[in-house]
Formats: structure tokens, sequence, C-alpha cells
């Protein structure tokens, strides 16, 4: 095998509870993690020699802190691999919009090139090296919706319905950090059990913040609702509702504003980079 095509696919949080403020600075997080069949793709070219090059659609994001080059040099370092690759990412989705891209491309670049290289590591080790690279990483490795605790890096497989869903990126940029930092982000979030998930109400704790500071995220809310409950996912600025089948989610999305970009995706319990990674064996 000299080539290799894979696809990484978005994620929702279906909630987001902040529970506490770790002494590292990070915080203690409850979520319910929904994987879609909708994403990005990547393509993998093998190199007879260690160069790593990549390309992409978007040429501003062809820089040295891009995720697929640190995710190809991290485990061409870890495996002391001789080969090399050059690789081509096709960015379907929002940047900054809450909905993982960049975590699931560097996920699929651990996976891709250990399959392309012949590594043969675990799942269980790219996943640890995954985790390195950013927190919702370990979940696109193992490819499959979750309950996560912890940073999101505690992972527990759950069977969700495969709903339709709109989901609707407003034109903003929002700062994780930014969010995450903030003395009024609500952190006391009381822990509830994996069996407690579907009887407790959903909501995402940054979303009271994000709407106070990006008022946008507030009208998009408030210009979907109008068509289905909805909330928005990590720290936005993307949002989403279910749908009942795609005429209506369908419908929904022909009305939306202009300056707002919005794709209709199937909530899957794994990931379809699975499949893709099966049938190169």
């Amino acid at each position: 095998m000299t080539t290799l095509t894979l696809p990484a696919v978005a994620k929702l949080n279906l909630f987001l509870h902040i529970t506490g403020r770790r002494p590292d600075g990070y915080h203690n997080l409850q979520t319910l993690f929904q994987l879609l069949d909708v994403g990005d793709e990547l393509h993998f070219t093998l190199r007879n020699d260690r160069n790593i090059n990549l390309q992409c659609n978007n040429n501003d994001l062809v820089n040295e802190d891009n995720l697929v080059l640190r995710a190809a040099r991290l485990l061409q370092r870890h495996s002391s691999c001789h080969s090399g690759c050059d690789i081509y990412l096709d960015k379907r989705l929002p940047m900054g919009g809450g909905l993982g891209g960049g975590s699931s491309d560097a996920a699929t670049t651990l996976l891709g090139l250990n399959a392309l290289w012949q590594l043969g590591l675990s799942i269980d080790t790219l996943a640890e090296l995954g985790l390195t690279l950013g927190a919702d990483v370990p979940l696109f490795v193992r490819g499959y919706s979750a309950f996560a605790e912890g940073v999101g890096e505690k992972l527990l497989p759950v069977n969700l319905p495969e709903k339709i869903y709109l989901i609707v990126t407003p034109d903003c940029h929002i700062s994780t950090a930014e969010i995450f930092q903030h003395n009024d982000l609500i952190r006391n979030t009381p822990l509830i059990s994996v069996e407690q998930v579907l009887t407790t109400p959903w909501r995402n704790d940054c979303q009271p913040l994000v709407e106070q500071h990006y008022p946008i995220v507030a009208i998009t809310l408030q210009w979907l609702v109008e068509y289905a409950p909805c909330q928005m996912t990590g720290t936005g600025a993307s949002v989403f509702a279910a749908f009942p089948d795609q005429t209506s989610a369908q419908h929904a999305l022909a009305n939306l504003p202009a300056t707002w970009r919005g794709f209709i995706a199937r909530g899957v319990n794994q990931s379809p980079v699975w499949a893709a990674l099966a049938d190169t064996e």
C-alpha cells in the first residue's frame, strides 16, 4: 500500500458540564460525544525518505502548528520510522466551531500513518500519543461515540440514537482558551453517572458565557430554535439541532442566512474511519 484516503469526522457535545478546575489549570468535565458521518478528508502518499509534507485546500492552514503535521512527526519520532509521507488535507469543516475538526484530523493522521507505515501500534498507544496533541484526539482515535470525563480523555462507549442533525456556524471564531479562563465560567456542576445521562436535562455550561460575549451565537440559537430545540457544541461557535428526518432538516437549511455556514449530518456510533481502514486490509 502506497496511498491511503481516510475521513476525519466531526463531533457534537450533546451536553457539556464543567465540574471543577484542576491544579494544572485544566478543567474536569463531563460530556456526551456524538460522532457524525461528515467531516474532513485526508490523502496520504508514502515516501521513501523521511520527509513529511502537507498541502491543503486552505493555504492558511499549512504551517508548523497544524495538528496533522504535528501528529505525523510525533508518530515518526515515537516509532523511529524511516519512511515519510505527502499529506493532502481537504478541509471541509468550519474552523473554531467546536466540532473537533483539528483533533479529528490529527487522529486520522495517527491511524492512517500507522497503517501506511505498517507500524502495528495498538489503539491504546495511538490514543496516548494523541492525548499529548489535544484532549479530544483520543475520542477520534478510538472512533466511537462516548460518555467522557476527566479533560475528555476518559471514554466510555455509548450507543446513541443515530439522529439527523443540522449544524450551523455563524461568522465568528471563538477562543476556547478565552472561554475556559474566564472568571464567569460555570465550574461547579455536580457530577452525574452515566446511568443519569438520559434522565438529566442536557445543557452546555459554556453557552451562557459565549452568548454574552459573542451575541451572534445567541442570534443563531434564536434562529435555529424556531425549527427545533437547539444548543451549542463545545465552546462554539457552532450550534446544532436534531430533526426527525432529512426533509425537515433540509427545510431549515434552505432558509439559512447567507453569512452562516450549515450542513446536515447523521449521528453515528462508530467512526467511518474504521470502515475505511478495514477496506485497506
